[in-house]
């Protein structure tokens, strides 16, 4: 029997949405997450159990251009916001009963011993922080690879512990510039588009974060040319790179990532270009408040689930995402059918896709 692809698992759970006691397409983009979910787990009955929250941090070497609003210590000081509980995400977290797990990519900071002995904290520092990239590539080849296999680590650890969903968000006072570089280099936005305000830069620090990223491109594109991995070496920071690394290594083993905003879709973005089958296991949280991010996702062809003017990182609208994500499956799994609920369809939707309501049939079918 030939194995159905994404798209025919798509189009098995849509069918399987459309018998639900409710007019075609009324749900949304809760169907569509809800088909995309069952796709990638390969059953027309998609489990959302246990969900969790990475989140990479890291120092960036180009914060010394003074492109942000805030000094370069906060990220080594949320960091231990983040571990002690305190932080937006921990909220989040503790609200939709998700893991959140806290790794330590390249932070030039010294924690604690105590607060390094957290369970859900992974040092795993490549570097203190990333070279400043208006200067040099802000990573070697080797430092990067490391970069990707903590992200990859994580997923493997996230599958062997029966982890369903995981989400990706990040840590890093200077990363907007990063990720504003890499737009540039890959997907040929303007510096003057791909940049904003960030951590609440104002006009001025806007145009000057604009030109170091601009001079950033010119600088390294000889040596980078096209390649996602050499722009990622190049204006990258460990915590993407570690987010790429996750994608991929979940686009292999088949399990849902949630993306978190701007700097997360960087990652993404490179990724996407690695290896184009990463889209079908992505799903965009939402649509940040950083001007260009609209613009990146249209690029994309992606559509986020929320938007919500939040432009705050920490991978806050992957975990809000991921309740509507859930609730997505739970439709598909629990929902009553016209037949099984003896409710009367619409003259219109005579042409229902009877076979996929809950048959035994069409979740063999999702398996094949």
């Amino acid at each position: 029997m030939q194995k159905n692809t994404h798209t025919d698992l798509v189009k098995l759970a849509q069918e399987k949405l459309d018998n639900k006691t409710k007019p075609i397409g009324s749900l949304g983009v809760l169907e569509t997450v809800a088909a995309q979910l069952a796709a990638i787990q390969g059953s027309l009955s998609p489990q959302i159990n246990l969900k969790r929250m990475l989140i990479f941090a890291a120092s960036h070497g180009v914060a010394a251009e003074g492109i942000s609003a805030y000094p370069a210590e906060v990220t080594g000081q949320m960091v231990l916001n983040f571990l002690t509980g305190g932080a937006a995400i921990n909220v989040l977290a503790r609200h939709g009963n998700m893991q959140l797990y806290v790794i330590d990519v390249g932070v030039d900071a010294d924690l604690p011993e105590d607060v390094r002995n957290v369970r859900s904290f992974f040092s795993k520092r490549v570097s203190r922080g990333t070279c400043n990239f208006a200067k040099v590539p802000a990573m070697t080849v080797d430092e990067c690879e490391a970069a990707m296999k903590v992200g990859r680590e994580q997923v493997d650890l996230a599958m062997d512990e029966q982890v369903e969903i995981i989400g990706i968000g990040e840590m890093g006072i200077g990363n907007t510039t990063a990720a504003a570089a890499l737009f540039s280099a890959i997907l040929g936005i303007e510096p003057e588009l791909a940049v904003g305000p960030g951590t609440g830069l104002d006009a001025k620090g806007i145009r000057h974060k604009s030109d170091v990223v601009r001079n950033a491109i010119e600088l390294h594109r000889p040596s980078a040319k096209t390649d996602p991995l050499s722009w990622l070496r190049s204006v990258g920071g460990f915590e993407i790179a570690a987010m790429v690394g996750v994608i991929l290594e979940a686009t292999r083993r088949r399990t849902p990532v949630v993306v978190d905003g701007f700097i997360a879709t960087s990652a993404a973005a490179v990724a996407f270009e690695i290896e184009p089958a990463a889209r079908e296991v992505c799903f965009f949280g939402h649509c940040s408040d950083e001007k260009a991010h609209r613009m990146v996702l249209d690029r994309l062809n992606v559509q986020p689930i929320l938007d919500l003017k939040m432009r705050l990182g920490e991978g806050t609208g992957a975990a809000l995402a991921m309740h509507l994500i859930e609730a997505g499956a739970k439709f598909l799994c629990e929902m009553a059918t016209f037949e099984s609920a003896g409710v009367s369809s619409s003259a219109n939707d005579a042409n229902r896709h009877v076979s996929a309501g809950d048959s035994d049939n069409s979740e063999n079918q999702a398996l094949a």
